[in-house]
């Protein structure tokens, strides 16, 4: 039995803006809200610059927009849970009919 989709994911887009001066910075657009189910695989943990840095790797599904779709996933997006941010690595379609997709994501966070 398939668990419910029932986690409200915000999908969001990189895009660079430019600040006047000759140079950009990265910002994140939304793109909009796709319900998902979030399962946890690995983790690991290690030095980062100033503090420790854990990243846990994650199995995203969701429902598959049409290819082409702003609203389908694609690696180097990402998906925003209020605080928690999941970067989109990989996805592939989860079931023969293309009906939803895994996304390979990570999440990681600086304590």
């Amino acid at each position: 039995m398939t668990r419910p989709l029932s986690r409200r994911l915000v999908l969001e887009s990189p895009q660079r803006i430019h600040d006047g001066g000759g140079g950009s910075r990265l910002s994140w657009v939304a793109l909009g809200v796709l319900w998902g189910e979030i399962t946890a695989h690995a983790g690991s943990e290690g030095p980062g610059p100033g503090s420790t840095q854990s990243a846990v790797t994650c199995r995203i599904r969701v429902r598959a927009g049409k290819p082409g779709s702003p609203s389908r996933p694609r690696p180097e997006q990402r998906f925003r849970e209020g605080n928690r941010v999941f970067t989109i690595r990989a996805v592939a379609e989860a079931d023969p009919r293309g009906r939803y997709l895994t996304c390979f994501a990570v999440e990681e966070t600086r304590s």
